[in-house]
């Protein structure tokens, strides 16, 4: 199916946030990587679980009832969105970073002194943050080189992977650079050395479809305020593998897989909201299962956010004194993320002054630092990063093409 003009514009009327002006220009919300707005099905199922069912979990009354059977079907929408095959594969957090450093205590739990952990320059901090922690139990954390054009050097990823590797730790795309890593020649290493897969899919789970089954990942995290929600972590592990980890756990939690990595109490509300954007997206696809429809919008999605991506890069890239960064589109396999530098003008001034023209954008590193250091980019002030979500229009990108011109002294 096609994600047409007009599913847009119908898409468009869902989202409150859309209706907001700043000078007499309504706001064009191209900061979506940082977090997207919410439909008012998702603000519908929040204010609605606080309406009806407000209450902790595992009572013997109504309310504690309907909040154990809203948590279990929020587990079983978030898997059919991911591909996994069980609920019981699906925990929730604070937020994936939170997550991450759980599963990097409980990791380091099972590790030795001179074991090794791989990740790589491109990441989040929130992907490499929780691993180099390790350093101070003694193990060795290995970086995977970040090459000019915004790619991993897939050969120094060979290099890095070794016999003493007990896991790898990747992200599938760059919320800086919009690249979408090569995820399976991690996992084939990392399962010829006899390690761990972890993928941080924060990035990408917004923009394609996801199986975690095709994938094989042992841990795969991302986050529902990327994709229409509120702001809930997400974590998917292999079935088995979580109740082996010895996680930070109360004795009064239960020790099996989804809950064990669960600390305290989780955002009930939150997580309804969680189920209704996974709904939501599936609205916009066909299927007899929720799964299918999840599959079907996805695909049309992302290849309306490609378009918009595709035509800002070329046009942007055109002007005189811009210079884009990460790959470039020839491929379908980038994330509709697009950084640029503008000579001669800050990151940080370009977006207040498109910000005052009701366009909405990121400076920055957007805590992918390591990559904006290693291509040069941090004493200028990182980059200017706009991202397309399902909302966005081609009146906004150009909007924001006659900025980033004006800003170009074009």
């Amino acid at each position: 199916m096609m994600f047409s003009a007009s599913e847009v514009a119908r898409c468009r009327d869902d989202f409150p946030a859309l209706l907001r002006q700043a000078g007499g220009e309504p706001l064009a919300f191209l900061d979506g990587p940082a977090g997207s707005q919410v439909p008012r099905q998702v603000i519908d199922a929040v204010a609605g679980y606080y309406r009806t069912c407000n209450a902790n979990t595992h009572g013997a009354f109504v309310t504690s009832r309907e909040s154990d059977g809203m948590l279990q079907a929020a587990r079983a929408t978030v898997a059919a969105f991911l591909g996994a095959p069980s609920w019981r594969e699906i925990s929730f957090g604070a937020n994936m970073t939170t997550l991450n450093f759980a599963l990097a205590h409980a990791l380091g739990r099972e590790m030795q002194p001179g074991d090794e952990v791989v990740i790589t320059e491109l990441d989040h901090e929130a992907n490499r943050g929780p691993w180099l922690g390790l350093r101070e139990l003694g193990m060795r954390v290995r970086e995977v080189a970040l090459l000019p054009n915004g790619r991993l050097d897939a050969d120094d990823m060979r290099r890095q992977v070794t016999e003493r590797t007990r896991l790898v730790a990747i992200g599938y795309s760059s919320n800086a650079l919009g690249t979408v890593n090569d995820v399976p020649l991690a996992r084939d290493l990392a399962r010829a050395a006899g390690a761990r897969l972890l993928v941080d899919a924060v990035h990408y789970a917004p923009h394609f479809p996801l199986d975690v089954v095709a994938l094989d990942a042992d841990f795969l995290l991302c986050s529902a305020y990327k994709f229409y929600g509120p702001h809930v972590g997400i974590l998917y592990a292999r079935p088995g593998l979580l109740e082996r980890l010895r996680t930070d756990r109360l004795r009064t939690q239960e020790e099996a897989a989804p809950y064990r990595i669960e600390t305290g109490t989780l955002n009930h509300a939150a997580i309804a909201g969680v189920k209704a954007a996974v709904e939501y997206i599936a609205s916009w696809g066909e299927g007899d299962t929720l799964r299918q429809r999840v599959v079907s919008a996805m695909t049309a999605i992302s290849a309306h956010e490609h378009d918009l991506a595709s035509f800002y890069w070329e046009n942007a890239t055109r002007l005189p004194g811009v210079a884009g960064w990460g790959p470039d589109f020839s491929s379908r396999r980038r994330a509709p993320t697009v950084s640029i530098t503008i000579a001669g003008v800050r990151p940080e001034a370009a977006a207040a002054a498109l910000g005052e023209r009701g366009v909405l954008v990121w400076d920055g590193d957007f805590y992918a630092a390591r990559a904006i250091e290693v291509l040069g980019l941090t004493e200028g002030g990182g980059v200017l990063r706009a991202g397309f979500s399902m909302y966005n229009t081609r009146s906004e990108v150009e909007r924001l093409l006659a900025g980033v011109a004006a800003l170009a002294g074009r």
